[in-house]
């Protein structure tokens, strides 16, 4: 074997080492924090995180915290980059926990790390559209960002599937939701059987809100932003929910 492909097999046996390495590489592994000390590291940059936020990310399979031998969980400081990620992207770009969790498997992978993108279109007028971190888009955006047209957009609003506010905006959530529907209608679903759905949602909705306020007081700024985190975690566990349980009612229906 010569020196060359000595050097080669080495570097090669380097790059797999450090694949099999979770992201992010280079930082500490030592697990010497608290789920406390970490949710008090991060409350700086996400002041609703709370200890049962940090628990269900945990569940997602997002981070996995070491267990003493007496089943406490210890955090390394490569555990909170990795939460500070995970929270970025959910506070940045609205991604599910799911298309969170394929970015980070990519970076295990050892695939570097994707730009933070807001949703960005050229419009017909050839303006570009940005939606960043607002709230709310108005109708037009909507339209350029969804590929629906101003009269589909109107047809959706009088059915009840999409609201815009007093101002003709609509929250930025709306981008997906009329995105989905035009998919639907595609696939050849009436739309207007569609308002069972936005009812469940909302019935929903209701359940959360009422278990959030019984377990949460929202009279300070931190307490109604803590009550806000709880109500998204709910409102992941609920959509699991109806999933699974659309997967049973199809699995019968298709055994019939």
């Amino acid at each position: 074997m010569t020196t060359r492909d000595a050097a080669a097999r080495e570097l090669a046996g380097a790059q797999e080492d450090v694949a099999l390495v979770p992201w992010p590489r280079g930082v500490s592994r030592k697990a010497s924090l608290t789920i406390g000390q970490v949710v008090e590291t991060l409350a700086k940059e996400f002041p609703a995180i709370t200890v049962s936020k940090v628990r269900y990310l945990e569940d997602q399979e997002l981070v996995s915290p070491t267990r003493t031998a007496s089943g406490y969980r210890k955090y390394s400081p490569a555990d909170v980059a990795r939460l500070r990620f995970v929270l970025q992207r959910q506070r940045d770009t609205f991604a599910p926990l799911r298309v969170i969790g394929d970015e980070l498997r990519a970076l295990d992978a050892g695939h570097e790390p994707a730009p933070s993108r807001s949703a960005r279109v050229v419009a017909s007028e050839g303006r570009v559209v940005d939606v960043g971190n607002r709230p709310a888009v108005p109708a037009s955006d909507l339209c350029d960002l969804t590929g629906a047209d101003l009269e589909t957009l109107e047809r959706f609003t009088r059915l009840g599937l999409v609201t815009p506010d007093l101002a003709g905006y609509f929250p930025s959530r709306c981008i997906q939701v009329v995105s989905l529907l035009l998919q639907l209608e595609g696939c050849g679903i009436d739309v207007r059987t569609l308002r069972a759905v936005r009812t469940g949602a909302e019935r929903s909705a209701d359940i959360i809100d009422q278990t959030v306020t019984s377990q949460h007081s929202r009279r300070r700024a931190g307490d109604a932003e803590r009550a806000a985190a709880r109500s998204a975690e709910l409102g992941e566990l609920f959509a699991d929910l109806h999933r699974e349980m659309l997967r049973v009612s199809l699995h019968n229906l298709n055994r019939r």
